[in-house]
């Protein structure tokens, strides 16, 4: 592969970078010098021109000029070395609580400094603590400025514990040096180049910006500079994911064709009809499983919009063509719950479902293992569990993977691999109840075909939120009192400031408590994680049975319980959320036929993002709507679970900020990859040198 930005150097082979500097830029994720030349900056500062000691502002980031009329230590609980900096406007002081014996040396009467920093108001004077800061040769000295040319913003990077702004600088420097002296290749294809300055113009700008450049376009990922990077890695990603398309699709994989013989008396069995949406997504899965090469279809639907009987019935259809089926759950809640519904709906039809999870005994589980391998079993759920090496299929023709976001990659690989027999691949389908924008599916999810359910199931009544600070929390009480009165059930989630199971655990055994005080007549009971799992399970069950009428919950109810005569829900604490977990939580009511109702109770005063939240949730319940505002307002990655899913971590990319380029790109992606597979192969070699990796995942 072509080395454009030295991809694969070692930083410890660049000029002036050692073993310990090497670890601290690795904490950055920075290995190669392609790593970091691609350290951008987070901003960039002006220390080109000097403002009067009079004229400065506080708060302000500035140069000042002058004299050190007076320099001294100060032992004020810490020793200190104070500068007295004088101009014709005034008097201002340079404030060091770390300094070597050579800065005490350099910096005395009679000096002439130039000092960089922010503003602060002093007892007496403005003041600016640790500045950075240049000695001149005399009052009307411009040889020596804060940086090595005058007519230049100084870069500020994003750094770590030990590596300062001027380290990181002088290591850009030598790379761009080295740069300089071995001329990069150009990899985008000639015509698509045409639209972008050359590389190194544009690291040069990003690195070491003139002071004619429009600075808030290199921050705002505008300026032309910048924009080459972005293009570039949003194709190399997309040109990734169209290599994992083509490479599955170079797999084979067994055609699978409704018979209709289990499919037919299942319907027939519902008490309802599939929403179009449903038969609509099945019709597209069954379409994928007629195929020679194996499905790989995401379902996004939102919360209760029905995903698990289009499970079903994409199941039905493998096991109709004499194979196994696997359903992957991310919780043994939600597994157990995937297994009642199933074994409800399956065993009547002669088929063999059962469950795995980790906390059955060593002989349960040898025992599914040896019904697993032999195909007595023919549907099975699973946790994590069904990872492990001795689970083998005897013929497993469908993966099923719901919440595929909370799984890592390799796992779902492990998976799929354990499938594959006489090199022929198992379908897969992967759920999500995360609903994310169009055009951020279009790239996070390049490589899959998407189906989306857009339609409740019929009877299934919208959810009223109110938002109410917790002052109110008599009148909670008493509204929880009266719809337990009305034989309707309640939850109650208590979720704590810090991200500690045992802390939130703690507070839900103190709520406990409390509300039995206050409702004594009530049967309340609590789950939370720290729970033994078949314990959690029982309260779960008696909850979902109607023996308990008020159950006290941390969010481990967050994903897949489904208790239609729930029709109350207060969220505690709901500030501390995001949207995507709010509206998760809330999805737990609303499943059955009575008006259900959401009540978010917050801690005053509330921040401006937590408004906007609590805005957003009083306003809809439409998934998607709320995956916009969310990803607006916290961030791609924790919506989309990048991390997990083998989303790239990308340096340059902000798919929120650029999310208007995706169509664009995915033009120049099909392009490149049909007359230009050098390019292809360069570029994702370039960004996303990994990538192989994740191919099947």
């Amino acid at each position: 592969m072509i080395n454009r930005l030295f991809d694969h150097l070692p930083l410890i082979k660049l000029t002036g970078v050692g073993a310990s500097l090497e670890k601290k830029f690795n904490t950055l994720g920075i290995y190669t010098v392609k790593d970091l030349l691609l350290h951008f900056p987070l901003r960039y500062e002006d220390r080109t021109s000097s403002c009067a000691i009079g004229d400065v502002t506080i708060g302000e980031f500035t140069t000042i000029e002058g004299i050190i009329i007076k320099s001294e230590l100060t032992f004020n609980r810490r020793q200190m070395l104070i500068c007295y900096v004088q101009d014709d406007s005034g008097i201002a002081i340079l404030r060091f609580i770390h300094f070597t014996a050579s800065m005490k040396a350099s910096l005395i009467k009679g000096k002439w400094i130039s000092a960089y920093g922010e503003i602060k108001r002093g007892k007496n004077h403005f003041e600016i603590i640790h500045p950075q800061f240049k000695l001149k040769a005399n009052r009307d000295d411009k040889s020596t400025t804060l940086d090595s040319d005058q007519e230049r913003y100084t870069p500020i990077y994003p750094t770590t514990y030990g590596l300062s702004q001027a380290i990181i600088r002088r290591s850009i420097m030598a790379a761009l040096l080295l740069l300089k002296n071995n001329p990069p290749a150009e990899i985008l294809p000639p015509q698509l180049a045409s639209h972008f300055l050359p590389i190194l113009d544009c690291l040069n700008t990003i690195h070491n910006p003139p002071i004619s450049t429009q600075i808030t376009q290199l921050e705002s990922g505008e300026h032309p500079a910048i924009k080459r990077f972005i293009f570039e890695e949003l194709i190399a990603y997309h040109l990734s994911m169209l290599l994992i398309k083509k490479h599955n699709q170079n797999q084979q994989s067994h055609s699978f064709y409704p018979s209709q013989r289990l499919i037919k008396p299942f319907l027939y069995s519902l008490p309802f009809t599939p929403t179009r949406a449903q038969q609509r997504v099945v019709q597209d899965i069954y379409q994928d499983m007629t195929k020679a090469v194996p499905m790989m279809r995401l379902i996004q639907g939102d919360v209760g919009s029905g995903k698990t009987l289009v499970a079903a019935l994409a199941a039905l259809n493998a096991i109709e063509n004499g194979n196994q089926v696997v359903l992957m759950a991310p919780t043994e809640i939600l597994a157990e719950q995937h297994y009642n519904n199933f074994n409800h709906w399956f065993t009547p039809l002669g088929i063999s479902v059962e469950w795995l999870s980790g906390r059955l005994t060593a002989k349960n589980k040898q025992l599914r293992y040896e019904r697993i391998k032999n195909g007595e079993i023919t549907m099975l759920i699973g946790t994590h569990a069904v990872f492990v090496d001795k689970v083998e299929f005897a013929s497993l023709g469908l993966v099923i993977i719901d919440e595929q976001h909370r799984f890592g990659v390799n796992q779902r690989l492990t998976l799929w691999e354990k499938g594959i027999k006489n090199n022929f691949h198992p379908h897969q389908l992967i759920m999500t109840a995360t609903p994310i924008p169009r055009t951020l599916a279009m790239t996070v999810y390049a490589d899959l075909d998407v189906s989306i359910i857009d339609e409740l199931p019929p009877g299934r009544t919208p959810i009223t939120t109110v938002v109410i600070p917790n002052t109110r929390r008599d009148e909670i009480i008493e509204r929880v009192n009266q719809a337990c009165l009305d034989n309707r059930q309640v939850y109650w989630v208590c979720t704590l400031v810090e991200q500690s199971e045992t802390l939130d655990a703690q507070a839900a055994e103190i709520l406990v408590e409390e509300l039995q005080q206050r409702l004594p007549h009530l049967n309340i009971a609590l789950v939370h994680g720290k729970m033994k799992s078949d314990l959690k399970q029982s309260v779960m069950q008696e909850f979902k049975a109607g023996m308990i009428q008020l159950l006290v919950a941390t969010t481990v109810i967050e994903v897949g319980v489904d208790v239609p005569n729930a029709s109350l829900m207060i969220i505690e604490n709901a500030e501390r959320l995001g949207l995507a977990q709010l509206h998760q939580l809330r999805g737990r009511v609303g499943r059955g036929t009575a008006v259900s109702h959401c009540v978010l109770m917050y801690q005053a005063p509330l921040s401006k993002v937590a408004q906007a939240r609590m805005k957003v949730m009083r306003e809809s319940n439409d998934g998607f709507v709320i995956a916009q505002k969310d990803l607006e307002l916290r961030g791609s990655g924790e919506i989309l679970g990048t991390r997990q899913m083998g989303v790239a971590n990308f340096k340059v990319v902000d798919l929120i900020r650029d999310q208007h380029l995706i169509s664009e790109v995915q033009q120049a992606s099909y392009d490149i990859q049909k007359n230009h597979p050098q390019s292809a192969a360069q570029l994702v070699d370039c960004w996303l040198p990994n990538r192989e990796k994740y191919i099947n995942a």
